[in-house]
């Protein structure tokens, strides 16, 4: 097991001490929302605006080409990461939303067209369905969706009978952030190959795009994009011990190349008047205006610190503690679970009989017990399992069984005060 609790500050602190009365410890099991941040990221952040800030891909200064490469390096990091063919696959973003919403706006809007099919899952971030359903407004297209049973597992032989020779886009998640379910996104492409129709970007391949929303998946597990093959993966650095405002699109060459600008600005541009403007190569086309400089810098230490715990012990850490917390809820005869499917990762969602999910958040919170109450930003999730929220504790490696236990305590003195 990890034991890591004293590489982040804020959980080696006291809370809610009250008139010289001691405080208490933090049990942090909001993971899915966001991640807590280890030392060497804040202070990587902090030097970086002490002693190297200036402006990126712009200045012929020193300072300016310093900033540079270490704005680049974390592109080659995250390339390394995915295990991507190249660096220029990466493209910096805000965060997974805006990931989606330039592949849907850019590659959406200029291929889809009336009567094309775009296949999305019952267990999807809004994120993952708003964008689409703004571009089938714009292009015609429509939106089929891929049922779920009663665990929470995509059902594939529904998703095959989805996928005709109109099927240009699936976007699914790899981890859903309501239940924790792992989709089996490998098969997932491999059966969205086999879609009979030409993909317009590319007549010599059959198949439709994939794009898969990987905002739950990459702190948590090893990703490699081209045994996937995916075409798009999304992910977002504050989810991976990162900073805010700083989010990862990678997407194939070829596909790219294809594709227009998303937004216009500076440093997108190779040459610019007022009759036409000429635009980079990606990823750059895709980058207006000035980037998250210091948060790039900081998502390339929260990368660093990841190659240093090893995603495999952070896969067996979370899933062990996993295990263990299901086991803890299980016991509890006023607790349903809601997403128990055979592949899970740390993500364990439930209702109370009696108390709603906000009550269960704020009273937990009198104990030092963070989770998340709400319907997640997955309401047809909710709809599907008959709820209009649930509580959910979501694990990262810095947990311990500690946590989980304060978990199970909390619940059943809460069940006690409604009783």
């Amino acid at each position: 097991m990890l034991n890591i609790k004293a590489d982040f500050p804020v959980l080696n602190r006291l809370f809610g001490g009250d008139a010289g009365e001691p405080g208490m410890a933090l049990h942090y099991l909001d993971s899915a929302a966001t991640t807590q941040k280890p030392l060497s990221v804040i202070e990587t952040m902090d030097r970086f605006y002490r002693e190297s800030y200036g402006t990126v891909r712009r200045g012929v200064y020193r300072l300016s080409e310093k900033a540079t490469a270490e704005y680049e390096n974390t592109r080659k990091k995250v390339a390394k990461l995915l295990n991507a063919a190249s660096e220029k696959e990466i493209v910096y973003t805000s965060g997974t939303t805006q990931s989606i919403n330039l592949v849907a706006y850019s590659y959406g809007r200029k291929f889809l067209k009336p009567g094309d099919e775009i296949l999305l899952s019952t267990i999807e971030h809004h994120a993952n369905i708003v964008p689409w359903q703004l571009i089938t407004e714009m292009t015609g297209a429509v939106i089929k969706v891929i049922p779920v049973d009663d665990t929470g597992t995509l059902i594939l032989s529904e998703y095959a009978k989805l996928l005709t020779e109109r099927t240009r886009i699936v976007a699914v998640n790899h981890v859903s952030n309501a239940l924790g379910t792992i989709n089996p996104v490998k098969e997932m492409i491999r059966m969205a190959r086999q879609a009979n129709h030409f993909n317009p970007q590319d007549p010599t391949r059959r198949g439709a795009v994939v794009l898969i929303d990987g905002a739950q998946s990459v702190s948590h597990m090893k990703v490699d994009v081209r045994d996937l093959d995916a075409d798009f993966y999304a992910f977002s650095g504050h989810k991976m011990f990162g900073p805010t405002g700083i989010g990862i699109l990678y997407g194939k060459s070829a596909i790219l190349e294809s594709m227009p600008p998303y937004q216009g600005g500076g440093d997108m541009i190779e040459r610019v008047t007022f009759a036409r403007t000429t635009y980079q190569k990606p990823p750059h086309r895709f980058e207006a205006g000035t980037p998250a400089i210091v948060e790039v810098v900081g998502l390339g230490a929260a990368l660093d610190y990841l190659a240093h715990l090893g995603l495999d012990r952070i896969a067996a850490h979370e899933n062990a503690l996993l295990q263990y917390g299901t086991r803890l809820l299980s016991e509890i005869p006023e607790l349903r679970l809601i997403g128990t499917a055979p592949h899970k990762a740390s993500i364990l969602s439930f209702t109370l009989e009696g108390v709603h999910p906000h009550d269960i958040g704020t009273l937990l919170d009198e104990e030092g017990i963070a989770i998340r109450a709400g319907h997640h930003c997955a309401q047809p999730t909710m709809d599907r399992f008959g709820v209009p929220a649930t509580a959910r504790a979501s694990l990262g490696p810095y947990n311990d069984t500690a946590d989980l236990d304060a978990l199970a305590a909390g619940l059943r003195k809460i069940i006690e005060v409604f009783r």
